[in-house]
């Protein structure tokens, strides 16, 4: 379904959106795909840069087409200008300011980012009238906030974020359905579960401890060890996106002649939360795997265990009884397996020698 069509993803110099695009490239015939991306400086741009570079040589084996603009979403002028040049069909929206964390101390940026940015999306969706058949678009297991109910379900409430990253996914899903009743636009929002992999997100968890550990300094565990995390690899998530792009909500009409709204959200998750302390363990062990650290590393020598931080939640888990449903799809790779792989590219990526 998606051979021939004009596909729009924002944060394509992201993990998530650099990912999606390489796996378009491979998979669909004839696709012309237009990645948007601001470089913003929340992480080591190199990265970024390095990622678009594997994409561009990707493209002489692929009979799509990759064309990447720089330009902010936040920038609506900018952003219209792609939408009336491009008209795409499908739009996946990944651009978006991440961390918990950094959304205490830097408010002002996600709501540019998240709030303004994806409102500017969601206005490019609707100025192509019947002309979008799908907009994806990332939400986020955050905005289950402390919800006590576990595995969380699409059907809790998410009423009370802990976080104003959480409350700014938590704003996407409305936006989107509130555009989905008033324009007829069928929009999905996908709630990611703690994504990890090769060249991922260097603010993560896995990728900060993996820096420390091999720094020779102490990493510090929340809520003194007692968390829970639903880690989802990057080729589960991918794999589950390009599922959902191809599935549109379907439109229908309600009694009173207006749409019903064509809509809906999934969990994305390896539904199988991991002991934050095993976590660790594991990496360490893939780590010295990897030859990133040496064999006689011993990483009870560089556990600080310390309160819970605020915006953290001592769990996540997801249900994705309705991904399977409606897809046949869940996500499955093994947590040793997807930390061996981040070692691995980890070592030749920084050429790491010991």
């Amino acid at each position: 379904m998606l051979d021939n069509k004009t596909i729009l993803v924002t944060g394509c110099a992201g993990f998530i959106g650099a990912n999606l695009i390489s796996n378009l490239l491979d998979k669909c015939s004839s696709a012309k795909i237009i990645g948007i991306d601001n470089f913003n400086e929340y992480y080591d741009k190199k990265l970024k840069e390095c990622r678009i570079s594997c994409l561009n040589d990707q493209i002489n084996s692929s009979s799509s087409d990759f064309v990447m603009k720089r330009l902010d979403i936040a920038d609506k002028e900018a952003l219209s200008e792609i939408f009336v040049e491009t008209r795409p069909s499908i739009v996946v929206n990944l651009a978006a300011q991440a961390g918990v964390r950094y959304s205490i101390e830097n408010p002002d940026v996600y709501i540019n980012s998240n709030v303004i940015g994806f409102y500017n999306v969601l206005e490019g969706c609707r100025s192509l009238g019947d002309g979008i058949q799908h907009l994806v678009y990332a939400s986020s297991s955050s905005v289950y906030g402390s919800n006590k109910k576990i595995p969380f379900s699409e059907d809790d409430r998410v009423d009370n974020p802990v976080s104003l990253y959480a409350a700014t996914k938590k704003s996407n899903e409305l936006l989107a359905h509130c555009y989905s009743k008033l324009y007829n636009i069928p929009c999905t929002g996908l709630r990611f579960f703690t994504v990890y992999g090769p060249a991922g997100r260097p603010d993560m968890a896995y990728f900060l401890f993996a820096e420390k550990l091999r720094r020779g300094e102490k990493i510090k565990i929340y809520n003194y060890g007692d968390c829970r995390r639903d880690f989802t690899y990057i080729d589960d998530i991918v794999e589950g996106v390009i599922r959902v792009m191809q599935s549109p909500p379907e439109k229908s009409m309600d009694d009173d002649g207006l749409p019903i709204p064509p809509y809906v959200i999934y969990n994305i998750g390896n539904s199988h939360p991991e002991i934050l302390m095993d976590f660790v363990y594991i990496l360490s062990e893939e780590l010295v795997r990897a030859e990133v650290l040496p064999a006689s590393f011993n990483i009870k020598e560089h556990i600080e265990k310390v309160p819970m931080q605020p915006g953290d939640v001592p769990v996540t888990y997801a249900d994705t009884s309705e991904l399977q449903r409606v897809f046949g799809y869940k996500p499955s790779t093994d947590l040793r397996m997807g930390l061996r792989r981040f070692a691995e590219w980890y070592k030749n990526y920084y050429e790491v020698e010991i």
